[in-house]
């Protein structure tokens, strides 16, 4: 991988950039935004991106990816791209199908890394959330080790690198480490973790066990009403964060996204903004002090932006756990 990425050994041998640029997107930004902001990080430098099924963005992201590799800017294997299983494919005979729907919509051949979206199955389908008339989630039932051990088969069949799991609980990861016949670990966990919720125990844990932890929401969210409460506080108006980022004469998400470089997190940063994405590149261009990781630790308040509501009231509802 060219640029001047810091690299991420992961437990099965392969290497992550320890940046990543992601590409959800609120459903008012159109799609055409993705495509753009996609190529502009790879302009800036971004070799790590992290998309998901049910984004429905992987056309854009394949397009752009593809146009960069056509102008001779970047080759395949210097793209570290992460997709993700939804919830509605955990039954193992759909899980590799829906790979080859996402390389197909990619139009790519293999993902770098593929991980579980949520850990809660919901009923096989055409809609990602499966509603009754009521407006509540249909879920299925599955068990997460059959879902995994077709992971597995997707990894043994070359469509995906790597395999890992998100929005997974310690119970969980448990689960599947403890799994009888476990041919490969998860590489990473990716989940909600910012200064706010900086997830210090679940992070421990997955060190112990050679799991990269993988940051979302790192900079506090796109404050998506459909996902989270309007009324909480704004992590980058933080005055400690503000003020350490003085200190530096950097920005404050900057500061937020070297605490977790800092902390062997790897981390991902969203902007469909060219100068907040090239600014977003300079996180390995500086270092905060023992005493800043502090100032930003003591931050935490165990608060989650996103509480993925659609899987509260099933039994592997991740967030019902401490961490």
């Amino acid at each position: 991988m060219d640029s001047k990425q810091q690299l991420v050994k992961l437990s099965d041998g392969h290497f992550i950039p320890a940046l990543g640029y992601g590409t959800y997107k609120p459903d008012e930004v159109p799609n055409s935004e993705t495509l753009e902001a996609t190529k502009v990080a790879i302009d800036a430098g971004f070799r790590h991106i992290d998309t998901a099924y049910a984004y429905q963005v992987e056309e854009e992201v394949g397009l752009a990816i593809k146009s960069k590799i056509a102008e001779g800017r970047v080759k395949r294997e210097d793209i570290f791209l992460t997709s993700k299983l939804w919830c509605t494919f955990h039954r193992p005979e759909l899980v590799q199908d829906s790979l080859k729907t996402s390389l197909k919509k990619l139009g790519l051949d293999y993902v770098d890394l593929y991980i579980i979206h949520f850990p809660v199955p919901l009923k096989p389908g055409e809609e990602i959330f499966p509603t009754d008339e009521q407006g509540k989630t249909l879920f299925d039932t599955g068990d997460i080790c059959a879902t995994w051990e077709a992971m597995e088969k997707c990894k043994d069949a070359g469509l995906a690198k790597s395999i890992g799991v998100s929005n997974f609980n310690r119970r969980q990861l448990e689960k599947i480490l403890n799994k009888p016949g476990l041919k490969y670990k998860p590489v990473c966990n990716q989940v909600e973790c910012h200064p706010y919720f900086n997830q210090s125990k679940l992070l421990d844990f997955c060190k112990s066990k050679d799991i990269i932890l993988v940051a979302f929401g790192a900079l506090g969210t796109q404050r998506d009403k459909k996902w989270m409460d309007l009324s909480f506080p704004v992590l980058l108006e933080d005055p400690v964060l503000c003020a350490i980022a003085k200190k530096h004469n950097r920005s404050p998400a900057l500061i937020a996204l070297r605490y977790q470089v800092q902390r062997g997190v790897v981390v991902l940063a969203q902007s469909f903004k060219e100068k907040n994405i090239k600014e977003n590149v300079q996180v390995f261009e500086f270092q905060l002090t023992p005493e800043d990781m502090k100032a930003i630790d003591a931050l935490d308040r165990n608060l989650r932006y996103l509480p993925a509501k659609f899987t509260e009231g099933h039994p592997e509802c991740p967030y019902a756990d401490e961490y």
